[in-house]
């Protein structure tokens, strides 16, 4: 079962609505500015609390979502969603200020003060200060000068704020006066709350129980390049498919506080595992001098880059750097037969070229096209300028493209392909960045 994008959106649009239609059979029509303001503070505390409902079920890695609609749209929506998630947090505090401070007659500090000596608005104060922490370390110059783990943990901090809100929400007028209102509110609470607790902890604990997966080797495949191989038991009941991703976590000294997401680079194969990793950063560079035998937490499969998006029987594979690594696996599994699979391989010098030999074996055995695109990102010749994917790829629009690169290769690549005519519907990607 995979969700769609669009019945995704259709979902948490319903709600929304129904989170407006329940303020208005309880708003009370004014004209009193003091009640104005009360009732439209009431509005978008709903839809703030709801919102933070609608984030932290796109981050729960529920396996029909993230299937259907891509890890790396998931996150987009989240970052997206929590902007306006905090400015509607703000827009309720400052209403609800502005509204005690007109029918007490006391000025802006004064009614500050009064209201902050009730718990259940105290609570909504500290749970707003908390999810405004969590969004300026969301903000991208803040967000490329602190660790991965900091950042995590700092976004850790959602879920304190969220049982605050809830807690203030039950004391509200909205919610204190319906009993069914309440019990409708506390159900949404505890089902995303259960969906969160499943996935994102049950599911992997229990994997790592069933297939007891450990590191076998860590194979150098080039500069800064080493592919990881696991062995476990069970994993064909992953179901993982070519294209997709795991987080994992190695339960080393110095790499188990973290889970980084990477694409399987071969298929589950014999009980086996594998992923190609660049070294970015001190996470990755650990990973180079992991030893056999260490424990993995693997959490998935992610991803909707599978063969399912396939709408064409031909296909153009485009990958950039270490983005190779989904790409080789599609490379071996994607049905079709010889000339209807082309891998275009962008990479800056021979020498950054990673899984060729594997790569080359594939081409030969399946009958399928293999291209490596060399040169300096900023040389006189783009070798993925619409002129230049046309004149590899005669007949590129008829194809489905599969692409996967550095964020500035992929948007360019994207671009250049609508140029050249392939329909932004047949360009399948996924991005995921840390």
């Amino acid at each position: 079962m995979r969700t769609s994008p669009r019945a995704l959106l259709t979902g948490l649009a319903a709600g929304a609505a129904l989170v407006t239609v329940l303020w208005l059979v309880q708003a009370e029509p004014s004209v009193r500015l003091d009640a104005l303001f009360a009732t439209l503070a009431h509005l978008s505390g709903l839809l703030a609390g709801y919102g933070v409902l609608a984030m932290l079920l796109l981050m729960a890695r529920v396996p029909a979502v993230e299937h259907g609609v891509g890890a790396d749209r998931l996150a987009r929506w989240h970052a997206f969603g929590g902007r306006y998630v905090l400015t509607l947090c703000c827009a309720h505090a400052a209403l609800a200020l502005f509204g005690y401070a007109a029918h007490t007659g006391l000025d802006l500090l004064g009614a500050t003060r009064a209201l902050l000596g009730y718990p259940g608005l105290a609570a909504a104060t500290a749970g707003t200060v908390l999810l405004a922490g969590v969004g300026i370390s969301s903000a991208r110059a803040v967000r490329r000068r602190v660790r991965h783990e900091t950042w995590r943990g700092v976004h850790l901090l959602t879920y304190a704020a969220t049982a605050l809100a809830f807690a203030h929400q039950l004391s509200g007028p909205d919610l204190a006066g319906g009993a069914l209102a309440a019990w409708l509110w506390t159900l949404l609470h505890t089902t995303v709350g259960t969906l969160l607790v499943w996935y994102r902890l049950v599911v992997p604990v229990r994997a790592a129980l069933r297939h007891s997966l450990r590191v076998v080797e860590v194979k150098v495949e080039g500069p800064g390049v080493v592919s990881v191989v696991m062995r476990g038991y069970g994993l064909e009941a992953l179901r993982a498919e070519a294209g997709q991703f795991f987080r994992w976590r190695f339960l080393s000294r110095r790499l188990w506080r973290t889970a980084l997401p990477f694409s399987l680079s071969a298929p589950v194969r014999d009980d086996m595992l594998r992923i190609t990793v660049k070294a970015c950063g001190d996470h990755t560079r650990r990973i180079r001098r992991m030893r056999p035998g260490v424990r993995v937490l693997a959490t998935g499969p992610f991803g909707a880059m599978t063969a399912h998006r396939r709408t064409r029987s031909k296909v153009l594979l485009l990958a950039g750097g270490v983005g190779i690594t989904p790409m080789r696996a599609l490379f071996e599994t994607l049905p079709g037969g010889p000339g209807d699979l082309t891998l275009l391989y962008r990479a800056g010098d021979a020498g950054q070229l990673v899984l060729r030999q594997e790569l080359e074996a594939i081409a030969a055995a399946r009958g399928a096209t293999l291209h490596y695109l060399l040169g300096p990102s900023d040389g006189p010749y783009d070798p993925l300028a619409p002129r230049a994917l046309r004149d590899l790829v005669p007949d590129l629009p008829e194809h489905d493209v599969y692409l996967c690169g550095p964020p500035g290769m992929a948007r360019a690549a994207a671009a250049a392909l609508e140029k050249a005519g392939v329909p932004a519907s047949r360009v399948h990607s996924e991005q995921f960045t840390f």
